[in-house]
C-alpha cells in the first residue's frame, strides 16, 4: 500500500521568487531586469519598464478602477502615498492616459516664488496683506504663498484692537462710547414723508460694485473675479420668479437695513477678503437664516441652496463650509466686542427713551463637551454643570440691548458694576434704573450703586418679617395703556445697621403670600414699582423665546482657548469636609429631638429627678457628646482647608475656558434677527387685535411664507402669499404699507423693496 505524503509536504518544492510583491490575495507584480508585471488571478495585465511613471500610474489606476484592489493596498505594495494613487486618478479621469505622463518636479507654466522674494512676502504679510491679496500682487497662486510662509515659520498675530471711533467725536476707551448724531445715524436717514412711527427705519447708502454676469443665474465671471481676487463681495442680482419658499423673510429687510447691522459689520471688520461671499452677504445670510428659523449651518442642508440664493439675489447660497469658514474667519479677527458696542449704539439712536429701566438677568449654556470647563448653577436641572454664563441687558420691552460673556460664570453680583458702567457709557449721563432678581442680592453692592448714581429694582432676599394685612392698601394705574391694580403695602427699610435706607413695597396675593421688593426709587408710585418688577418676566419669556425659535444655547464651535491657571475656584477638599460637616450637624439634630422627646414624655412617678433622666438615658446621651465631638474636629479640619485655590492646582492638564468669540457673534446676529421681529410685530400691534398673544404667531407665518420676486430698474417687488385667514392677510398688507413708507434698498443694491399681498390662486 502507497504511503500517503503529510499535509507539510506536499509544497516543499514551492517558494516565491525574488522580486515578487504582494498587492492582495488576488493580485501580484514581479520586478526583474528593470521590468516590472501585474498579475491578476494568473493573468498579467500590465508589463512596463520600471522608468514608465506613465505605465506605472496607469496600473495603479486600472487596478483600483477594475475592482482587483483598493487605494491602501496600491500605495503599500506601488511605494507611495494614498494622496499620489487619488491624484493619479483625477488626472487620468480629466486627461486621460496623456495626463498621467507628467514630469517629476513643481508643475511647468506654473510661477512659483524665488528665495528672494520671501522677504517682500514677510512684509506684505506684516502689514496686513491676506494670502490672496499678495499672490495678485506678486502674479502667483495663494498656495505657492501659503507655502512661502510654512517653509520661514510664519505665525498670525492678532491685531492689536482699537476702541471704536465714533463720526463726529472722540472714541471712547469705555465697551460703550456715547452716541453722536452724524449721517449714518438711522434717526437722520429715515426719508422724507414716511411714518413717525418708521423713524427707526432707514435705508444703507453704500458704495456699488457692479456684477461682470448678466445672467442671475450663472455668476461664473463674478466668481471668477473674486478668485483673481478683484472682488470682495457680490453684488445682488435678482431674477424674477414665483411662489419661492421662504421669500416673505425679506419683509424684514427694512428693519434688518435700520438696526445697522450691515453698517457696523463694514465699519468694524471691513471686508474679509476677496471672495463672492463677501462681509456683506454673509451678515445677510446668517439674520435672514434666524429669521427662517434655520438654527445651525447645518440645518442649511435641508434647503436647496439655489433656492436659498434667489433670496438673496445670488445663484446659490453660501453652504455649510462656507459659511464656517466666515464665521471662523470673523472671530479669527477678534473684534465681536466691537461689534456688539456699534450695534448697542445704533439701538440706544433710534430708541433712547426705551432706556429709563434696564433689566439684567443671566443665561447659562450648558457645555456638553469633552473639555474641562468652570461649572454654574442651572436652575432647569438644579446641578452645576460645565456652562459659559451670558449676561443680556434688555429695555423696558423686553428687547436685547446687548449681552457680555461673563469670565469663569462670574456671578451676577460681580458683574453688575461691569454691566451698569458699560451701560452708562452708552447712554450717557442719564440715571438709570437697574431690575435684576434675587441673584444680585448684596446690600453692599447696592450701597455702591446708589452712591454711584444708579437706581436699583429687585426682590428681597432672606427672611424678613411679614406684615400684618392692614398695612395694605389696593392700588390701581394705567401703565403703557394696560390697566393693573395690586395690593401693596409701602414702607422704608435700611441694612448696614442703617448705613443704606430703601424704599420695600410688598405685594399681597390672593393666596396670603407677600412678595416683598426692594428699590432706591421714591419717586416712583407703589403700583409703577411692582409693575417695573413684575414685568422683568419679559426678559424670562425671551429667553425661552429665543431657546425655542433661534436655539441660543447651540454651540456654533466646541473650540477652546487658555484660561488663567491663578483664577480662583472653590477648593474641593474643602467642599467635601463641608458636606461630611453639614451631614454630621444633621445627625446630631436627629439625636438632640429624639433625647428632647423622650424628657418631655418622661413619667415624673418612674423618674422624679433630673439625674435620674440622665442616668436612664445614658446611651443616648453617650451618643449626642460623641457627635458633637465629631462636629468639633470637622469644623477644625475645615478650617484648616482654604476655602478657594487657583484653578491651576485643581485640575489636572491645561486650564482652558469656552472659545467665545465665534460663539459671541452667533449670539448678536441672533439678537439682531429678534429685534427686527419684534420692530414688525410692533408695526402690526395696532392693527390686530389678538397681536399681544398671536401678533408673534403672524410675523413668523408671513417670514416663512412663499412669495412672488419681480424685478424692474429701480423697484425690487415682493408678493407675498396671503396668510390663513382674511383678517391675517388684512393686517399683513397693512404691514406691507408701512414697510413701503420707509424706501429702503436692498442692501448692495438701488434697487427699492415694494411690498404687497398676492391675489388668492394668483400662482
Amino acid at each position: 500500500m502507497r504511503e500517503t505524503p503529510r499535509q507539510g509536504e506536499l509544497f516543499l518544492g514551492v517558494s516565491t521568487p525574488d522580486g515578487t510583491t504582494f498587492i492582495n490575495s488576488r493580485c501580484l507584480m514581479r520586478t526583474q531586469d528593470g521590468h516590472r508585471i501585474v498579475i491578476v488571478v494568473g493573468v498579467a495585465i500590465a508589463q512596463y519598464a520600471l522608468g514608465d511613471r506613465m505605465a506605472e500610474a496607469h496600473a495603479m489606476v486600472n487596478l483600483i478602477d477594475q475592482g482587483w484592489a483598493d487605494q491602501k493596498e496600491v500605495a503599500r505594495a506601488f511605494g507611495c502615498s494614498v494622496r499620489s494613487v487619488r491624484r493619479h486618478q483625477r488626472r487620468f479621469e480629466d486627461g486621460g492616459l496623456p495626463a498621467l505622463g507628467r514630469s517629476r518636479g513643481y508643475p511647468k507654466g506654473h510661477p512659483r516664488l524665488a528665495a528672494a522674494r520671501t522677504g517682500q512676502v514677510t512684509r506684505m504679510k506684516g502689514r496686513g496683506f491676506s494670502n490672496c491679496q499678495i499672490a495678485a500682487r506678486m502674479g502667483v497662486t495663494e498656495t505657492a504663498v501659503r507655502k512661502v510662509l510654512k517653509r520661514i515659520g510664519w505665525t498670525e498675530t492678532k491685531p492689536v484692537q482699537k476702541p471704536l471711533s465714533i463720526e463726529g467725536g472722540s472714541a471712547s476707551p469705555k465697551l460703550f462710547a456715547s452716541p453722536v448724531a452724524g449721517p449714518s445715524s438711522p434717526s437722520s436717514q429715515a426719508p422724507s414723508g414716511s411714518n413717525p412711527k418708521l423713524s427707526a427705519f432707514s435705508s444703507s447708502n453704500q458704495p456699488l460694485v457692479p456684477s461682470m454676469d448678466n445672467d442671475p443665474s450663472d455668476r461664473r465671471l463674478d466668481r471668477l473675479m473674486a478668485y483673481l481676487g478683484l472682488l470682495d463681495d457680490a453684488v445682488p442680482l435678482f431674477r424674477p420668479g414665483t411662489a419661492i419658499p421662504g421669500a416673505g423673510v425679506l419683509l424684514a429687510m427694512p428693519a434688518l437695513v435700520a438696526s445697522g447691522v450691515i453698517d457696523c459689520a463694514q465699519e468694524v471688520y471691513g471686508n474679509i477678503g476677496p471672495a463672492f461671499f463677501g462681509l456683506r452677504t454673509t451678515i445677510v445670510s446668517l439674520v435672514l437664516m434666524a429669521l427662517l428659523r434655520i438654527k445651525r449651518p447645518e440645518g442649511l442642508k435641508e434647503h436647496p441652496p439655489d433656492t436659498l440664493g434667489r433670496i438673496l439675489g445670488l445663484d446659490r447660497a453660501p453652504e455649510v463650509k462656507t459659511l464656517r469658514r466666515k464665521l471662523k474667519c470673523l472671530a479669527g479677527l477678534g473684534r465681536s466686542t466691537r461689534f456688539g458696542q456699534a450695534l448697542a449704539q445704533r439701538r440706544v439712536a433710534a430708541r433712547g427713551a426705551l432706556m429709563g429701566f434696564l433689566y439684567v438677568d443671566g443665561h447659562v449654556r450648558v457645555f456638553h463637551g469633552q473639555a474641562t470647563l468652570p461649572k454654574a448653577h442651572v436652575a432647569q436641572m438644579r446641578l452645576p454643570m460645565p456652562a459659559t454664563t451670558d449676561y443680556w441687558v434688555n429695555d423696558e420691552l423686553g428687547d436685547p440691548l446687548f449681552v457680555v460673556t461673563a469670565e469663569a460664570n462670574a456671578g451676577l453680583v460681580k458683574m453688575l458694576p461691569i454691566l451698569l458702567s458699560e451701560a452708562q457709557s452708552l447712554l450717557g449721563k442719564r440715571r438709570l434704573t437697574v431690575v435684576f432678581d434675587r441673584g444680585g442680592w448684596s446690600p453692599k453692592l447696592f450701597a455702591k450703586l446708589v452712591a454711584e448714581g444708579f437706581d436699583l429694582l429687585t426682590y428681597r432676599k432672606g427672611r424678613f418679617r411679614l406684615l400684618p394685612s392692614s398695612r395694605f392698601r389696593l392700588h390701581k394705574g394705567v401703565i403703557n395703556g394696560r390697566a393693573i391694580e395690586y395690593t401693596l403695602a409701602d414702607q422704608g427699610v435700611h441694612f448696614l445697621e442703617g448705613k443704606l435706607r430703601l424704599r420695600q413695597v410688598t405685594r399681597l396675593s390672593p393666596n396670603g403670600h407677600q412678595t416683598p421688593i426692594v428699590t432706591s426709587r421714591r419717586d416712583l408710585p407703589a403700583v409703577e414699582v411692582a409693575y417695573r418688577m413684575f414685568e422683568r418676566w419679559r426678559q424670562e419669556n425671551f429667553f425661552k423665546y429665543l431657546l425655542e425659535e433661534y436655539a441660543l444655547d447651540a454651540l456654533v464651535e466646541y473650540a477652546t482657548e487658555p484660561d488663567d491657571p491663578a483664577r480662583e475656584v472653590p477648593n474641593p477638599q474643602w467642599n467635601v469636609l463641608d458636606g461630611q460637616l453639614r451631614q454630621a450637624r444633621s445627625a446630631l439634630k436627629v439625636l438632640h429631638a429624639e433625647y428632647g422627646q423622650k424628657a418631655l414624655l418622661n413619667s415624673k412617678s418612674r423618674r422624679p429627678t433630673r439625674r435620674g433622666f440622665k442616668i436612664a438615658q445614658g446611651s443616648l446621651g453617650k451618643k449626642i457628646l460623641a457627635a458633637v465631638k465629631h462636629c468639633r474636629k470637622l469644623e477644625i479640619r475645615r478650617a484648616a482647608v482654604p476655602r478657594r485655590l487657583p484653578v491651576g492646582q485643581v485640575i489636572s492638564g491645561p486650564v482652558v475656558k469656552l472659545a467665545a468669540e465665534r460663539m459671541h457673534l452667533a449670539s448678536l446676529l441672533k439678537m439682531v434677527a429678534y429685534q427686527a421681529e419684534s420692530d414688525l410685530y410692533r408695526l402690526v400691534t395696532p392693527h390686530y387685535k389678538r397681536a399681544e398673544d398671536e401678533g408673534r404667531t403672524l410675523i413668523q407665518s408671513a417670514l416663512a411664507s412663499a412669495a412672488d420676486i419681480e424685478v424692474s430698474q429701480t423697484e425690487l417687488r415682493i408678493l407675498v402669499a396671503p396668510l390663513s385667514s382674511a383678517h391675517r392677510t388684512r393686517v399683513l398688507a397693512t404691514l406691507c404699507g408701512e414697510l413701503n413708507a420707509t424706501a429702503t434698498p436692498f442692501p448692495g443694491t438701488n434697487l427699492i423693496l415694494r411690498y404687497e399681498v398676492g391675489e388668492v390662486g394668483k400662482r
